[in-house]
């Protein structure tokens, strides 16, 4: 495995896996003068892989309006407070099942991607788990030396 600042690199992945496969050939790394910059959280190259997290609020079935709007694609609806700029978020049964449904393995990661992570903690949006060997959202995610979410 190879590391590029390059992301039109052919060799690169994109995106969550439905099935194992092995790790890209090469993944995508901040350059080395942005890196070098002062980091916004810590640098830490271990995380464990936990599932998904849960609902902050509530899961309410869907009423007859969001049916016809959704379909069948999901399951229930996550409504947020009044004041937060979203109105809330469908749930997919399959995404339901998987809270905290993680394989519960770590996975170490080399410095250039730690430093990204760490100088740009929404840099990614997926990451692997080596046990599961699938990318995976980087939400089912949390670092080893504190407990916290990926991307936060």
């Amino acid at each position: 495995m190879s590391i590029t600042t390059d992301p039109k690199d052919p060799r690169l992945g994109w995106g969550v896996d439905e099935e194992p496969v092995p790790q890209n050939e090469a993944y995508l790394v901040l350059s080395e003068e942005e890196r070098s910059k002062e980091f916004v959280r810590p640098y830490r190259d271990r995380y464990v892989h936990v599932g998904a997290p849960a609902p902050r609020y509530p899961l309410l079935d869907l009423d007859e309006r969001q049916k016809e709007l959704v379909g069948d694609e999901f399951a229930k609806f996550e409504a947020y407070p009044e004041g937060d700029a979203a109105l809330g978020k469908y749930w997919r049964q399959a995404d339901i099942d998987n809270i905290g449904k993680g394989c519960q393995s770590e996975t170490v990661m080399g410095r250039a991607l730690s430093e990204t992570y760490a100088r740009n903690p929404k840099f990614y949006g997926a990451t692997y788990c080596v046990a599961c060997g699938k990318h995976l959202p980087i939400e089912e995610f949390v670092w080893s030396a504190d407990g916290t979410r990926l991307g936060s």
